[in-house]
Order: structure tokens, then sequence, then C-alpha cells
């Protein structure tokens, strides 16, 4: 099985879409091809890059293709303000414990947040909330699986792999549909 890749670029920036011919099974923020990807990110699935994106238009080739599209739409429409929830096929690898976690994030309602003890509560483990910040953390799939949705117990913003301001962007995206930028607000815009 190939890896399939797809860059696209969104109000926050580029972002590369990775999928195994089945379903989406990374969204990186940056750019892959020229290094512009976190250390993070690089090393969170750097075992899927051992495989080449294969020529020939294969069966595979053909059904990655339709879903990095579907990927690609989906997430346009999310930042158009047009899409709260993700329909395109996702894998993730990890511990049933990640995708315990990874399934919690999925229930988050949009434009609200959750904090790591509430996670961890949710998934059963009421004392993991570190762990859940750790699973948190590896995501694969940000954005499609909503991780910027979570926050510290005290309200404050902690981690993301597309920094910060991504992550108060995407709040804000989400608590304000008609936002659709990552780029600051305008002052003094009544609109």
């Amino acid at each position: 099985m190939g890896l399939y890749r797809k860059e696209i670029m969104t109000p926050c920036g580029p972002l590369t879409l990775l999928c195994d011919g089945r379903a989406l099974t990374a969204v990186r923020f940056g750019r892959e091809a020229d290094g512009a990807a976190t250390a993070k990110t690089a090393q969170a699935g750097a075992e899927m890059f051992e495989k080449v994106m294969p020529t020939q238009q294969t069966q595979e080739a053909r059904a990655a293709q339709e879903i990095l599209e579907q990927a690609a739409r989906e997430i346009g429409e999310y930042f158009e303000g047009k899409r709260r929830a993700f329909a395109v096929p996702t894998a993730a690898a990890g511990t049933p414990f990640q995708q315990a976690v990874w399934n919690a994030l999925k229930e988050i309602p949009y434009g609200e947040t959750r904090t790591y003890g509430e996670i961890a509560r949710r998934i059963g483990h009421p004392r993991a909330s570190r762990a859940v910040g750790q699973a948190n953390n590896r995501n694969p799939l940000p954005i499609v699986v909503p991780c910027h949705r979570v926050i510290g117990t005290s309200g404050a913003l902690t981690g993301y792999a597309g920094g910060l301001a991504v992550k108060v962007r995407l709040l804000e995206l989400e608590r304000t549909p008609r936002r659709r930028s990552c780029s600051a607000p305008e002052s003094g815009s009544s609109r």
C-alpha cells in the first residue's frame, strides 16, 4: 500500500494531507516537500513516509485521490464556515488509549471546548488528564479530529501542532462563523 499526499492552502497556511488509499491518515501543518513541517508532526508519521507514492493510476491511487479531494473540499468548507463535522474516512494509527481520546475529541461540538480533565473523565480515566494531553499532542488529524477544542482547566490555551496563534484562530472561526480567516481581525471594521 502506498502513501499519497496532497498539499492545500488554507487561511491558516499550507496543510499536507496524507492518505493510504483507504482513508485520510494525517493532516500536517506546513509543506512536507520543503521541510516546513514541524519536527513533532514529521516525527509522528515518519514511518509512513517510507513508502513512496506510486506513479501508476492504480485502483488504490484513484481511491486515494478521491479521499484527498474529499478531505480538501471538507477542510475548505470548514474554513468557509459551511462545515461543522467531517465525513471523510479517517484511519489514525495509535494505541487504544489514544484512539479513545481521539474519538472523544470528535464528540466535542463545533464552537465548544472541553478540558483535558473532562476528556479523561469522558473516556473513563478520570486521573489521566496528562495522558489525555499527550494523546491530544499526538493527534495525526488536527482540524478533522478537533484537538484545538481542548483547553487547560483554567481556560488557558495550551500547545498546538500549528502553533497557539492557529489554535486561537480556529476557536475564533468556530465561535464567529462569518470570520473565515486565520489572519488578525481587522480593527475598526463593522462587517
